[in-house]
């Protein structure tokens, strides 16, 4: 099964611009993220998407493939552009976020899983526990609820599901049913099967995504459905100049 790893990469940002090019640890943000796809035992081909002529230019000179792209309102779409144009015998696409300097390579491996342990799953993602009330009510983190089998039931910024008796925090004191946790985080790195990803960028926003501004309930609301696999722990993605102190700190720990 040949799987492609594409990680979407624009220049500007609105609260940290020019991140994946900042390179206080010696190498450019996006090369950390494109090392980490790499590392997977998984992963095929590892391709950077970019409209960004600089991005391009940063990822050839250490070595990394860069494929151009036009302008798009997502990365889903920047990323199905090449591989409509570059990935014809790609059978499963991994899109993870060129913030992502630490996605660990085991997780992708357990996505691209999923697809090959499961041949009728189109498309797969990653969720963790929540134990913090913090992080539950931030619309920012998005939640995602799903079934027994692990098909995604909604995704959502409210905190879902509601606790109608009791409050969440004290639910969460108890450590020893953490990873049982009916609160789960939404980890914004997917698996496609390649067609798959090919049909749903074609398919016009839904209500529910517009409402909530995510693009995966275009996907529950077509009928389509999403597996959900859990992890134990969250990679930290770079937002915010405070961000990527703290990752620089933890690099120069390491």
């Amino acid at each position: 099964m040949a799987v492609y790893g594409l990680i979407p990469a624009r220049l500007e940002s609105s609260r940290l611009p020019r991140k994946l090019l900042l390179r206080e640890t010696g190498k450019p943000l996006i090369q950390h993220t494109w090392e980490a796809v790499r590392s997977s035992s998984c992963i095929d081909e590892v391709i950077v998407a970019t409209d960004s002529p600089e991005i391009a230019s940063v990822v050839r000179e250490f070595g990394g493939r860069a494929e151009m792209t036009g302008e798009h309102p997502s990365g889903t779409d920047r990323i199905a552009e090449v591989v409509r144009r570059c990935g014809t015998d790609a059978e499963v696409v991994v899109n993870v976020q060129g913030d992502e300097p630490e996605i660990s390579p085991a997780d992708l491996d357990y996505l691209v899983g999923m697809l090959r342990d499961a041949p009728r799953t189109e498309m797969a993602t990653l969720a963790t526990p929540i134990d913090d009330p913090l992080i539950l009510s931030d619309p920012a983190c998005v939640k995602v609820v799903r079934a027994a089998d692990g098909r995604s039931l909604y995704f959502s910024r409210a905190p879902i599901p509601h606790a109608r008796d009791g409050l969440p925090e004290d639910w969460m004191r108890n450590d020893h049913v953490a990873m049982e946790s009916p609160w789960l985080l939404h980890l914004g790195v997917y698996a496609y099967r390649r067609e798959f990803l090919l049909a749903f960028t074609e398919w016009p926003p839904g209500r529910l995504e517009q409402l909530e501004k995510l693009e995966q309930l275009r996907v529950l609301e077509a009928g389509a459905s999403i597996q959900v696999g859990i992890v134990r722990q969250a990679s930290v993605g770079i937002d915010t100049r405070d961000d990527y102190a703290r990752f620089v700190a933890r690099m120069v720990d390491g």
